[in-house]
């Protein structure tokens, strides 16, 4: 009795949250553009493509068999004018097989079971052809609507694939002329979480430096947050793609009378790789402080206030970042806290080398570990920086510990 409470009650809080979730996305649809609004749309674009498939095809040609036509028209309204071309063609070519081989198969076995175990076989090994992608399974369904439905003659093979032909073709007409699928939207939005994520990390990583009361189950969780870092990246390299895709066939005139964002809206392709960069950066320094918490490890991390002034610069290089996330997202103002001060960080950056040369006069596993983390961090501030992609900053806002002069290495 105990366990079917808990799973009426389990159930109960799937139902209240998946409740919430939907009325969270009807909410976000209606106050502004976004993905959930994006989704209604084409929700709505391919209810009416069935409609209108079904107007043409079982009303005014007046088919008596009109399924076909809806049926792939509501299939092909798809998140991009390209993708539903594509996959039109390859379920067109999908039904035209399984209908076809279908049609033979009953030729030869006079027997509905008999055609189904005759050509299902190989039409389910056809479904995973990878030039038929996600289509391929249309050629099986179809075989199976065309034996079931008992019309195999060479009029009424003919007459489906025409209203399959139908229905794609005003399928990728509504999805190309109303309201074409343009996700330029996405990059930005992946890329101001992205850039803002890594800022909320570094500033969670000082303040559990400043602390000094960190240890491995701390350090595992900002290696957590750097592979958090990872996944938006990933995020944002797809929505990349589904940008440059749903761009694709879609021709400037829809764009205009759409009002479609111009493509020079979205972010360039070199903030990705800087940003990879960085995120490459942010999973390292998290891979060096939970290896100096490591029993089975000898480097230790460095302590006092060698350690409360990195805290610091990692704050300040975190402050950066959301100032970065502010101004791709067009939202910075007076109110908010900009980039961190460049003599701030000479300074910071100043006293670290000396806590360095400090270290150097302990041995050599402490100042290892305080070398590879300034490394680190000079690593990220190069690319958080703007113009300092390829490592150099410029006269307005420099790079710590990055100057013509020789730098002092610490030895034994």
């Amino acid at each position: 009795m105990t366990d079917v409470r808990d799973r009426a009650g389990r159930l109960r809080d799937a139902v209240r949250r998946d409740t919430y979730a939907a009325g969270q996305a009807a909410r976000a649809a209606w106050r502004a553009p976004g993905r959930e609004r994006d989704l209604v749309k084409q929700s709505l674009k391919a209810a009416a493509a069935g409609l209108l498939a079904w107007c043409v095809a079982g009303v005014w040609m007046g088919d008596p068999m009109a399924l076909m036509a809806p049926w792939v028209a509501v299939v092909l309204v798809q998140a991009t004018v390209y993708s539903s071309v594509r996959q039109g063609a390859q379920q067109f070519t999908a039904m035209c097989v399984g209908t076809l081989v279908a049609s033979g198969a009953q030729a030869v076995t006079d027997d509905t079971t008999g055609a189904l175990a005759l050509c299902l076989p190989p039409l389910m090994l056809l479904a995973n052809w990878a030039r038929l992608g996600t289509q391929g399974v249309y050629a099986a369904t179809t075989a199976v609507f065309t034996l079931a439905s008992g019309a195999v003659s060479g009029s009424a093979v003919g007459h489906r694939l025409a209203q399959a032909a139908l229905g794609a073709i005003i399928g990728v007409a509504v999805n190309a002329l109303v309201l074409p699928p343009i996700h330029l939207r996405d990059v930005r939005e992946n890329l101001v979480a992205l850039v803002r994520d890594t800022g909320d990390v570094l500033r969670d990583i000082a303040g559990g430096l400043r602390r000094e009361d960190w240890d491995a189950q701390t350090a595992a969780d900002w290696s957590d947050g750097a592979a958090g870092l990872q996944r938006r990246l990933d995020a944002l390299h797809s929505a990349r793609a589904w940008s440059r895709e749903s761009l694709r066939l879609t021709y400037a005139p829809l764009r205009a009378l759409h009002r479609v964002p111009p493509t020079s809206s979205v972010p360039p392709e070199d903030e990705d790789l800087r940003w990879g960069r960085v995120t490459g950066h942010v999973t390292a320094l998290a891979r060096t402080l939970a290896v100096t918490v490591d029993d089975h490890r000898t480097p230790a991390p460095p302590e006092g206030p060698v350690l409360r002034r990195y805290a610091r610069l990692l704050e300040l290089i975190g402050d950066t970042c959301h100032a970065e996330a502010d101004r791709l997202a067009g939202t910075a103002g007076a109110d908010r806290p900009g980039r961190a001060d460049p003599a701030d960080l000479d300074d910071l950056h100043e006293r670290l080398q000396e806590g360095l040369r400090e270290h150097a006069r302990r041995g050599a596993a402490p100042t290892a570990v305080l070398g590879t983390l300034l490394l680190q961090a000079e690593n990220i501030w190069a690319e958080v920086l703007p113009g300092g992609a390829d490592g150099c900053g410029d006269a307005d806002h420099p790079v710590p510990g990055r100057n013509t002069e020789h730098q002092e290495v610490p030895h034994r």
